[in-house]
């Protein structure tokens, strides 16, 4: 049975939110549906013009699994006993950061930016997700060259491999993501690389080493509390993590809203509209890379991050249309090196 939280769709898009790169667990279920894991429960989402529409199933929904145990959501709270619907509205709001206004939030930019208030037109209900750190980090050391599609299946492999096993749902079998010392254990780069990771095996393996050296999820936790430029360079000692995933960590799980992840893309959107003088350059160097991010720092304040994920999704060609295909979903391409370009999902 379909649970109602109330929203409007100029509050949230599921579309443009869940299938725009944030994260890679969210797959279509249906006409308006999606189905992911967070919070070490499964949801279906939907909606219409005044409410989102909600199941979930938790491992105490499914308490006759044995495959099934505790779990943590994105701020360490355990979801074992995700019983109430009350708990369950609450972290579903949490995940969407529901609580903050986002109508305020557009006509504030709108009026700072006339570039953000057409794209404001159709773009409505872009949010920045609350994810799970540990999720986030290796879910983005997987970007790096890959495309969505790709990534999406990466991020589900270390879910089979390392995750444990919370629910079956139809035919369908949901791990949640792996904890830091399963991906920091003995032949995991070995195994990952047979699995296809490539070099990003290595990546994950030493970077979880790297975590658990320094305390775990405990550090993770403590980087959220840092300043931003802190955290990032934190951040940027672990293998695979240059500063556009750093900055992509930052911003869509450790809470620094303020954070601008720069690829060729948004560099070209910037030259193009914002900063005319940087087309004499042919690459996001680390000076452009930084100017580019305090321009827009500058110009939409402490949630300049958001603003600009909004400007990143009205350029993507995948929401050009009013609806998504899975091939235009999976085909464009992340990449760390500061290009971007169609393939084939």
């Amino acid at each position: 049975m379909w649970k109602k939280l109330p929203c409007s769709k100029s509050e949230l898009q599921l579309l443009y939110t869940l299938t725009g790169g944030q994260c890679f667990r969210w797959k279509s279920s249906g006409e308006n549906e999606w189905t992911g894991v967070f919070g070490h429960a499964v949801w279906t989402l939907s909606q219409d013009d005044t409410h989102v529409l909600y199941r979930v199933t938790s491992p105490a929904d499914r308490a006759e699994d044995p495959g099934v145990g505790e779990g943590a959501d994105a701020s360490g709270g355990c979801t074992r006993h995700l019983q109430d619907d009350t708990q369950k509205a609450q972290l579903l709001r949490k995940y969407f950061r529901l609580d903050e206004s986002l109508q305020e939030l557009y006509c504030k930019w709108s009026q700072q930016d006339p570039h953000f208030k057409q794209a404001a037109v159709k773009f409505q209900g872009v949010r920045i997700l609350a994810q799970d750190p540990v999720e986030n980090l290796f879910s983005f050391i997987c970007s790096s060259n890959n495309n969505i599609s790709r990534i999406s299946s990466m991020v589900e492999k270390l879910c089979v491999l390392y995750g444990e096993k919370i629910a079956t749902v139809g035919d369908t079998v949901y791990h949640a993501f792996p904890v830091v010392s399963a991906l920091a254990s003995t032949g995991v780069e070995k195994a990952l690389r047979n699995a296809g990771f490539g070099y990003r095996a290595k990546f994950i393996h030493q970077s979880a080493c790297k975590i658990e050296e320094m305390g775990g999820d405990a550090w993770l936790g403590k980087l959220q509390e840092l300043p931003y430029v802190e955290a990032k360079a934190e951040l940027m000692k672990l293998p695979g993590i240059g500063a556009k995933v750093a900055d992509c960590i930052c911003l869509m799980s450790l809470n620094h809203l303020e954070s601008i992840p720069v690829d060729t893309h948004i560099f070209q959107v910037a030259s193009q509209r914002y900063m005319p003088h940087l087309k004499k350059y042919k690459s996001v160097t680390a000076k452009v890379y930084d100017e580019i991010g305090d321009y827009f720092r500058d110009l939409y304040g402490v949630y300049a991050g958001w603003a600009h994920t909004i400007l990143f999704c009205a350029d993507l060609k995948m929401f050009q249309q009013d609806t998504l295909s899975t091939k235009s979903a999976g085909s464009v391409v992340i990449n760390d090196k500061n290009k971007r370009r169609k393939t084939a999902a």
